[in-house]
């Protein structure tokens, strides 16, 4: 299952580089940390004045062979539609991530935004796929230099126990948080999105109904703890849409998750 997935994904990664255009003279190199993972990519839209900015999180069970090149054509296809795009690295399992250095560099990442001067700091989101799904609600529901406006969440593994136990992405779970459930229920609580509703924020679930790698219940799940805590949450559910269309520039699945995130904006 393991070798079935990575194989998947570095698919997806030589399809999606080849989509990439050509890097805008617009896009700034930021970097928030001195590890060599702790850098990201603005690109920004014509003009001089402010804008909104969407941060893009990458995918790939936070595992240190997939990076920021998932999310680079998402980003550059946002300043199409007058927002920047933000295409976030951080530390992932096996160079030096893992609970809590992920987390760490994804908060920073986003509060870099802050000396961004273009940015408009205040009108921020967030859009993640699969684990960074995960990363985006995760960061919708803490407070720092930025305060998100919300987050989108591509298919995202939203509740980590239910993942842990169901074996979603082998033990991708359990690397990226050094600990069962059983041995530390408490990393869980800070770190699962399901465990933290409601969030002060909206939030946007997007997820294909033939996606074999992360189960709709992964959403429909957070949909369901959401609102009965009294969360502001939609699910956007894309019939025969599976895991990778999503993260495809050119396919409406991305198309619907784009414009949640312009929803979100507004």
């Amino acid at each position: 299952m393991i070798t079935r997935r990575r194989l998947l994904l570095a698919a997806a990664v030589t399809t999606l580089t080849a989509c990439a255009s050509s890097t805008p003279s617009g896009t700034q190199q930021i970097r928030y940390g001195s590890d060599e993972s702790q850098v990201a990519d603005l690109f920004l839209p014509p003009g001089e004045g402010k804008v909104p900015a969407v941060v893009v999180i990458h995918g790939g069970f936070w595992m240190s062979g997939y990076g920021k090149d998932l999310a680079t054509p998402l980003a550059e296809d946002l300043i199409q539609h007058g927002v920047a795009g933000y295409a976030i690295e951080y530390r992932r399992v096996g160079n030096g991530g893992g609970w809590p250095a992920t987390f760490d560099d994804v908060a920073a990442a986003i509060d870099a935004l802050a000396d961004q001067p273009r940015i408009a700091a205040d009108q921020v989101v967030a859009v993640g796929h699969s684990a960074g799904g995960h990363l985006a609600v995760w960061a919708a529901g803490r407070t720092g230099r930025v305060v998100l406006k919300g987050a989108v969440s591509q298919a995202g593994v939203l509740d980590l126990v239910n993942a842990y136990d169901a074996q979603i992405g082998g033990d991708a779970v359990a690397q990226l948080m050094g600990a069962t459930p059983t041995q530390d229920m408490k990393r869980y609580t800070s770190c699962s999105p399901y465990e933290q509703v409601p969030l002060r924020v909206p939030v946007a679930l997007v997820h294909g109904t033939r996606d074999g790698q992360v189960p709709l219940d992964q959403s429909q799940r957070y949909l369901t703890a959401a609102n009965r805590a009294g969360g502001e949450v939609t699910l956007t559910e894309l019939p025969g849409v599976g895991h990778f269309e999503l993260i495809d520039p050119k396919h409406d699945a991305w198309a619907a998750c784009r414009k949640e995130a312009l929803r979100l904006l507004s």
